[in-house]
């Protein structure tokens, strides 16, 4: 592929949309060459290991090429679009593109406010190049393309080198846990914070996050990838790629590094049937989702509470075990894309209705395929609804860098033995599979007899809470 070395051709390279991301599969173009594009147009969308991820152009011009086809799989640092720049000034010939590349020289132009790509969840500027004068004195700063490049990477542009260095995903966090950046001590190479000098600074009693990898979903049943089919063949070829391939790995690290124990018990779960109804004509719980997910996750959040030491994780480089004071709890979701597991930040804290909420904005960001990458990051706990297909009970894998997961088994009208006589009832099975390294079986028996206690009698959400 010849490379352009006209001085008014800019090229777009694939930023890092994630935490250690090096490739990413473009699954749309927007744009085709000689259509006309302005400063933060989204251009196409991209597919990583953890999201799709809409990507905008940080610049005004005409598309002159497009790198790359729909489905090719692209290394970070590789320009994928050249667009010529209207009335641009002279540019350099783009070196050979790398991840990690330093931002090119600073050239005068107008500083983009608060320009980021659009990490899907972040929001996109609306703002063209022409904007209002500002008083006091001109800054000098990257050019817009190298500029969020640089951020991408974690580095601030060379004008603003007070504002604190972190990466899109980190600042989200730290917005989500109430952090000042400012007020953080950078671990990371060149200054740069981590997120775990977010999470210490958060959390400042506990032992720091140890490097995990990244978050996975849960085995279940997901969504057919795109497939590759052959005329009058006998076989059908699926390509391991984006989430699914990111799933795959995960898995097989998580089943072959944390000795997984699984544990059972069936619960009569009426009351809390019948619980969810009325909430659900409680004026307080009006337009919020109600179901018996909700009260679930409630009843696990009160059985960490009494039991807090199965919310960790096991640092193995330093051979010890993370306990979180705080719950990320994750909630598998079946997308388009595949299953995901984004997670609610401090849902420790949150009331029933702001759990209610959580969980609605979850479950509709995931069904559009807009999860963020920042929201399956970070995640303390997992619960997996397989109820929802039909199946009783099942033995999930826990998600990488998790102590525990919780199976949710569908809930079934069966005989049951209530107060001495067989009536029928509505039942469910729960399955809590746990890290043998550090959950004994004490532990994780207490923890899973305590979730159905509280589904059996749902008053103890109150007295135990």
């Amino acid at each position: 592929m010849t490379t352009m070395t006209d001085a008014s051709v800019r090229e777009f390279k694939m930023p890092d949309v994630g935490e250690g991301l090096t490739e990413a599969e473009i699954l749309k173009w927007y744009v085709q060459p000689g259509d006309t594009v302005t400063d933060g147009q989204v251009v196409c969308e991209v597919e990583t290991a953890k999201a799709a991820v809409e990507l905008p152009i940080p610049y005004d011009g005409v598309v002159r090429e497009l790198r790359f086809p729909e489905g090719t799989t692209v290394d970070v640092g590789t320009a994928i679009i050249a667009v010529e720049v209207a009335g641009g000034a002279p540019v350099p010939a783009p070196a050979a593109p790398e991840a990690s590349a330093a931002p090119a020289a600073p050239a005068e132009e107008p500083k983009a406010e608060g320009r980021q790509p659009v990490l899907v969840g972040y929001g996109v500027s609306t703002s063209s190049t022409k904007r209002r004068p500002r008083k006091g004195p001109e800054v000098t700063v990257p050019a817009p393309a190298e500029a969020i490049q640089a951020e991408l990477n974690g580095h601030a542009p060379a004008a603003d080198r007070s504002r604190p260095l972190a990466k899109p995903p980190v600042r989200k966090l730290a917005k989500d846990l109430g952090v000042d950046l400012a007020a953080v001590t950078p671990s990371g190479p060149d200054g740069v914070i981590t997120r775990e000098d977010v999470h210490a600074a958060a959390t400042p009693v506990a032992a720091p996050e140890p490097v995990a990898a990244p978050a996975a979903p849960a085995p279940a049943a997901a969504a057919p990838a795109p497939v590759v089919t052959y005329d009058g063949a006998r076989e059908t070829r699926i390509p391991v790629k984006g989430v699914r391939k990111a799933t795959a790995a995960a898995m097989v690290g998580s089943a072959f590094t944390a000795p997984h124990v699984t544990e059972f018990v069936t619960v009569d779960v009426t009351r809390t049937m019948k619980l969810v109804e009325e909430l659900k004509q409680d004026k307080e719980m009006q337009g919020r989702r109600v179901n018996p997910l909700l009260l679930i996750a409630k009843a696990l959040l009160v059985a960490i509470k009494r039991n807090p030491d199965i919310n960790a994780s096991w640092d193995e480089a330093a051979q010890e075990i993370v306990v979180k004071h705080y719950v990320n709890l994750g909630i598998a979701a079946a997308t388009p894309r595949g299953l995901i597991v984004p997670n609610i930040k401090d849902a420790h804290d949150k009331t029933l209705p702001q759990l209610a909420d959580a969980l609605g904005e979850l479950v509709s960001t995931a069904r559009e395929g807009r999860t963020s990458p920042s929201a399956m990051q970070g995640g303390t706990v997992t619960i997996t609804n397989v109820g929802v297909f039909g199946v009783d009970t099942g033995t999930p894998i826990l998600n990488p860098g998790e102590s525990a997961i919780l199976a949710i088994g569908a809930i079934k009208l069966q005989p049951w033995v209530h107060k001495g006589k067989v009536k029928p009832r509505q039942v469910t099975t729960l399955a809590l599979s746990f890290d043998h390294r550090l959950v004994d079986g004490e532990l994780g028996s207490k923890v899973l007899a305590d979730v159905a206690a509280i589904l059996e009698q749902p008053k103890r959400l109150i007295t135990w809470a």
